[in-house]
């Protein structure tokens, strides 16, 4: 079996493509929406058609690893996902995207909770911390090189070349998956819950839909309300299922163990006010400052860098200060950096943008990490696939929520300023929201015991 360092850097291709093609995709928004003839808040439907897809096909994917191997599974969701990236280079209008990128999203959805869970199985615990942290530093390329790659082929190129660089990774990812990732399965997977699958992710689908389409003027209000209510209670129906099953798809019993129920609720918190910064920064730069793709990718490049540096300080800052301070202290330094955007002005200087970027990527980086390790401290062996469908779920749907979010405060702030959504002046309200949505989060986190995840830092748990 590989090392806990090669196995996580194997895994890491795939996170490497699909973060490349987030970041890329983010800040090339304003000049798709140009070519495409779309407004650029539009355009928010290529990032949350996405995200939507993989919140409603991940549930699947620890079924799928069980079933079928996870090497097998983890293989076929890069070749989904490099297909998605083919039609996104095809795409000639708005919904031809969109339905792109939800292929895509099938793909993503299987590669990297499939990937994850291949890491948290192959890896023993006393090392899983260092072990997810080299699991995301080639991912962590991606917000490094994306934002200028984006930008440099936006400005310079044509913005369809973007979706061609996941190819040859894909390629890559798939011959190293073939040579050296274990093939692991459950020698009696769980019976599959189909009723649950047909209830959560359609509810999801409709809910969620129903909700970006608030406001666009895309779809008739009396579409837009059955999607809606039609989501809400198939969600529901979904919760009530899942209670009195044995096996159900998400299983909602995993929120009785304390570190796992913080995760999702704080951290849930944390990532929708977090999340919404990618889709924000270069709107605020692009159409708000009047800088190319290019200059708005050579700014916001290095959050990432920041992201990936903390990846090297984050064991050793757990280990002397505990997750439950981490998080808690850590929470509120985020929060004012998510912040700090809505004081940048046209003539800020480059340099202090730059570094009040580095160092909220820094921040996020140490969050996130914490949050994905112990959100497994107290998940037993036969239910990792379980806890890390329900966990890499939530993530995606948080990304869809920040991101509809924002978009919806721009479009209500401009309408009560009597401008348009995408002017300068209504970002610092929007930036305002979103830090106050992530300050909120270190309530929760300060609630954890002091000892929690203490087994994952080689500590005594008593």
């Amino acid at each position: 079996m590989a090392s806990a360092r090669i196995l996580p850097l194997i895994i890491a291709t795939a996170l490497l493509m699909e973060n490349i093609d987030s970041a890329v995709l983010s800040t090339s928004l304003p000049q798709i929406a140009r070519d495409l003839g779309s407004d650029p808040i539009h355009l928010k439907l290529v990032l949350t058609t996405y995200l939507l897809a993989l919140a409603i096909f991940i549930p699947a994917s620890g079924w799928a690893a069980d079933r079928f191997g996870a090497r097998r599974i983890f293989r076929w969701a890069i070749v989904v996902f490099a297909l998605g990236s083919i039609a996104c280079g095809l795409s000639t209008n708005l919904w031809e995207l969109v339905a792109a990128r939800a292929l895509q999203g099938i793909g993503g959805s299987m590669m990297t909770p499939v990937g994850r869970l291949i890491v948290l199985r192959g890896v023993p615990r006393e090392g899983l911390v260092g072990a997810l942290a080299w699991l995301t530093v080639p991912a962590l390329m991606g917000p490094v090189i994306g934002p200028l790659l984006g930008g440099y082929i936006t400005t310079y190129w044509d913005w369809r070349w973007i979706f061609w660089i996941n190819i040859p990774i894909a390629v890559l990812g798939v011959i190293l998956a073939g040579l050296y990732v274990p093939d692991l399965r459950e020698p009696e997977p769980r019976h599959f819950d189909g009723l649950g699958f047909l209830l959560l992710g359609p509810g999801l689908a409709g809910f969620l839909t129903g909700a970006t389409l608030l406001g666009l003027n895309l779809a008739s209000p009396p579409l837009v309300a059955a999607l809606l209510i039609g989501g809400a209670g198939l969600t529901a129906a979904y919760i009530f299922h899942a209670l009195r099953v044995a096996a159900p798809l998400v299983d909602l019993r995993l929120l009785s163990l304390p570190t796992f129920r913080t995760t999702i609720t704080a951290g849930t918190l944390f990532r929708i006010g977090v999340g919404a910064s990618p889709f924000l920064l270069p709107l605020m730069l692009q159409l708000g400052f009047g800088m190319t793709p290019f200059q708005s990718g050579a700014l916001t490049f290095v959050s990432g860098l920041g992201a990936m540096v903390m990846k090297f300080l984050a064991q050793p800052l757990l280990r002397r200060f505990g997750f439950r301070r981490v998080l808690g202290i850590n929470a509120v330094i985020a929060a004012v950096f998510v912040l700090a955007p809505a004081f940048f002005t046209p003539v800020t200087p480059w340099q202090a943008m730059m570094l009040v970027l580095f160092v909220g990527g820094l921040s996020r980086s140490l969050q996130f990490t914490s949050i994905n390790a112990i959100a497994y401290a107290d998940v037993s062996a036969e239910r990792l696939s379980s806890a890390t469908s329900f966990s890499a779920v939530m993530q995606q749907l948080t990304g869809t929520i920040g991101i509809t979010l924002a978009a919806m405060m721009l479009e209500a702030t401009g309408a009560l300023r009597g401008v348009a959504a995408t002017d300068l002046g209504n970002f610092p309200v929007v930036f305002a929201a979103i830090a106050l949505m992530t300050l909120t989060s270190a309530i929760a986190f300060s609630r954890l015991s002091p000892k929690a995840g203490a087994t994952l830092l080689g500590q005594s748990a008593d």
